[in-house]
């Protein structure tokens, strides 16, 4: 099993940063993907950003691209969200996923996830 631990949520203006990090713990895999995914009350789950483990490739949703980074530290087996520029429609739950598979990171098709932690943007 995998548990996942995020971090870093909370309030900010339009326009501030926050940090988010995720500690994972458990069985680790060597072909593997770290993500972030957001969700807001009445709408559906939506793909934020992903991380391959083994080359550090990164993917984002074209809403957060230039705005967001993801990255790791995998002796510490943790992956971060610097979330830049926030706007009021960044609000959500965001959740830290991993997938045991690093082909096809852009989905909801994770298969470990977070308690999640909420961030609000106010305009």
């Amino acid at each position: 099993q995998v548990r996942l631990v995020e971090s870093g949520g909370g309030l900010v203006q339009a326009g501030g940063s926050l940090r988010l990090s995720c500690a994972a713990s458990g069985r680790t895999f060597s072909d593997s993907a770290m993500g972030w995914l957001r969700q807001t009350p009445g709408k559906e789950r939506e793909f934020v950003a992903a991380i391959r483990k083994s080359d550090g490739t990164t993917y984002y949703a074209n809403s957060v691209k230039g705005r967001f980074t993801i990255s790791r530290d995998n002796a510490r087996n943790t992956v971060f969200l610097q979330m830049n520029s926030l706007k009021p429609e960044d609000t959500a739950v965001y959740y830290c996923a991993a997938r045991r598979s690093s082909v096809g990171v852009v989905t909801l098709a994770y298969d470990y996830w977070g308690q999640g932690t909420q961030v609000t943007v106010s305009s």
